[in-house]
């Protein structure tokens, strides 16, 4: 399983740290591998929401449909993807700090069937896709 972690310090407020972070829309603007994030579903709690989310993979792109899987304002976001050779679970954290928050992105990539044996390379090649992420989620959230 690859694992990437980041956490970010921001002058934003928890609340609206959280907010942008669960409008899983704005993934396509701060992580330059998300092509595309099109709502499937919505729910009114917020949980059970659906995303389709277009990535790059080399030079092709792949549709993960992303759940919501915990949403807990302002604290705490889950999202999940599966599909028969990749699952991804990220996980969103806010924390207070001073008159701003921490935001940390721990994401986890692991893949499946055919394409395990690929596995020992999938951490060099999600390393190098999450720091792209996290130096466009750190523009993104120092833009306030």
């Amino acid at each position: 399983m690859a694992k990437y972690k980041t956490a970010i310090q921001t002058s934003w407020r928890p609340e609206d740290a959280f907010d942008y972070m669960a409008d899983v829309r704005n993934f396509a603007a701060w992580d330059p591998g998300v092509r595309r994030v099109t709502i499937v579903r919505r729910d009114e709690a917020d949980l059970h929401d659906a995303y389709d989310i277009d990535v790059r993979a080399g030079r092709a792109t792949m549709t993960l449909r992303y759940e919501v899987a915990a949403s807990e304002r302002p604290r705490r976001l889950v999202l999940r993807a599966q599909t028969s050779t990749v699952r991804s679970i990220d996980e969103i954290r806010v924390e207070p700090s001073g008159p701003g928050s921490i935001v940390t992105y721990d994401a986890q990539f692991d893949l499946r069937g055919a394409l395990r044996v690929a596995a020992p390379f999938a951490g060099l090649v999600f390393r190098r896709v999450g720091d792209r992420a996290a130096a466009g989620l750190r523009r993104a959230l120092d833009a306030a």
